[in-house]
């Protein structure tokens, strides 16, 4: 498999996860919340009064549509066949995603609602990141062949 193909498929397999999952927030909130979070975390990250449930609406449709955005440019990016362009935005989606794993680290686990999301969040951004690697390295290897 050429560097290529394999980009485009990393692409629209990431282009899918993204819209999925925004999809999902926007449809099926309190269930995702409790799917990712438990119960008890749940309830207590959705708001007590109707003012935080109207600002956590808010910042949840705000993630939504930069989630669905983010897919969508990830779907227009998968059919550009300049390999100059594929190699720096792979290496600007490896650093989002090891970025992503930083803030987890140093602020998200230090939140008591989210201490215990946090380590399976964090595998979940370096499995992303990984395969971003895998196109490098696939690139690498055509180009040093």
């Amino acid at each position: 498999m050429d560097s290529s193909s394999f980009f485009l498929i990393c692409t629209l397999q990431h282009s899918v996860i993204y819209v999925t999952c925004g999809g999902l927030i926007i449809l099926y909130l309190k269930e995702m919340s409790v799917f990712g979070h438990g119960i008890e975390t749940a309830t207590m990250i959705l708001g007590s009064t109707s003012h935080d449930q109207l600002l956590i609406q808010i910042s949840t449709s705000f993630a939504v549509l930069l989630l669905v955005l983010v897919g969508c440019l990830l779907f227009m990016v998968a059919f550009v066949k300049d390999r100059v362009f594929q190699s720096f935005f792979v290496k600007g989606c490896v650093l989002l995603h090891i970025s992503m794993a930083l803030w987890r680290v140093l602020f998200e686990r230090r939140l008591e609602e989210m201490a215990y999301d946090w380590l399976r969040q964090l595998m979940g951004d370096f499995v992303l990141a990984l395969s971003w690697v895998f196109f490098l390295v696939c690139t690498w290897r055509d180009k040093y062949d």
